[in-house]
């Protein structure tokens, strides 16, 4: 490991060797250049990397997977082409682990469960809707959730994606009636505008795309609210299994 004392991005890093760079998404960054125009992720990790080690020329940095630019948490990128396309199957083939804890409103049916859905996508708005089964452009979304802790007004849920679909566990979870707090797209109706939406990225789990062991990144919402309404022992179970 480098020494990280003097870097000019404060990203905490979770895992870093010669092929991988695991990090902890801050909210709000895009995780690569999109019409806004603002500092998004990707740039600023090869940028980083370059003054870590002190690299002329282009600093390679893979993305394989994505996270909405409100969410936060763990989040892997690759730092050769042979682990990105590795990486990348694995995405595909679904020995990627994603693991996200949610507060959404109300309370899920059951305590654990797996949603079904059809959801199609409107590329012309970014939003996501769920559709019968059979609608043409319609993409199977699945998921398992588990409620980790309960107050009167919200749920704290562990949620473990099966498909990789764009919004899938916001459009998911308010198919059920329980929108995510501070989600402005799919919960505007209980949500006030300005609001951080409550979903992070716990769990990224994958085979490593050289050394074949397993990673596990790991990253806990920030004690704020609304996550800090459970202590942090509630979070640690979403570790479990």
């Amino acid at each position: 490991m480098s020494d990280h004392s003097h870097r000019t991005v404060d990203i905490p890093i979770l895992f870093e060797d010669n092929h991988l760079l695991g990090i902890v998404k801050p909210v709000n960054v895009p995780t690569q250049e999109d019409s806004s125009g603002d500092p998004d992720l990707l740039t600023l990790l090869k940028q980083d990397l370059k003054e870590r080690y002190n690299k002329p020329g282009n600093v390679y940095l893979g993305l394989v997977h994505r996270l909405d630019r409100p969410v936060g948490g763990a989040m892997i990128f690759a730092k050769t082409s042979k682990a990105a396309s590795r990486l990348s199957e694995t995405v595909r083939g679904r020995d990627f682990r994603k693991i996200y804890t949610a507060v959404v409103y109300g309370k899920p049916p059951a305590q654990r469960g797996t949603l079904k859905h059809t959801l199609l996508k409107d590329a012309r708005t970014n939003t996501v809707t769920v559709v019968p089964p059979g609608t043409p452009g319609g993409k199977d979304a699945v998921l398992d959730y588990q409620v980790l802790g309960q107050n009167d007004r919200y749920s704290l849920v562990r949620v473990e994606l099966h498909t990789g679909r764009s919004h899938q566990i916001r459009v998911q979870m308010q198919a059920i009636h329980c929108p995510l707090f501070g989600d402005q797209k799919y919960g505007a109706g209980v949500n006030k505008p300005g609001q951080q939406i409550a979903l992070w990225s716990t769990i990224a789990g994958f085979p490593h795309p050289v050394t074949k062991e397993e990673i596990t990144l790991k990253s806990l919402p920030p004690r704020e609210f609304p996550w800090a309404e459970w202590p942090v022992q509630v979070y640690e179970q979403a570790f479990q299994n």
